[in-house]
């Protein structure tokens, strides 16, 4: 049975380290300290939004339908991603997308905190 990896301590919340690898064709096992990959920070969620996403070749109209949410929380959605990455997001200020913001608030497809953040930005 294949387990995903474990980015995050279950009892302080801290980043864990691989420490041991191991080949299941040949047996050959390697111990040391390996930092999990980038995407490896994603959590569960993160990661099936990015598969299809990438799946419908970053066409936001597909993901919306796909999960049945509004273009709003798709950006959301994919902002929190780029920032788990480690990249900076850079935010339009604009009223449109202010109004896009509290729309999905509205509607329930964004919480408080999501809604929060992204008009701070």
């Amino acid at each position: 049975m294949e387990r995903s990896v474990v980015s995050k301590c279950p009892i302080c919340g801290s980043g864990m380290d691989i420490v041991r690898m191991h080949c299941r064709s040949c047996d050959t096992s390697l111990e040391g300290r390996f930092a999990p990959c980038k995407f490896c920070q994603l959590t569960t969620e993160q990661r099936e939004f990015i598969e299809v996403f990438l799946a419908s070749r970053g066409n936001i109209k597909e993901v919306e339908r796909f999960f049945g949410i509004s273009y709003p929380t798709v950006r959301s959605r994919l902002d929190q991603i780029i920032e788990t990455l480690g990249y900076r997001v850079e935010y339009a200020e604009s009223e449109s997308q202010r109004k896009d913001i509290l729309k999905a608030l509205n509607e329930g497809e964004i919480t408080a905190e999501e809604a929060i953040k992204l008009l701070k930005k």
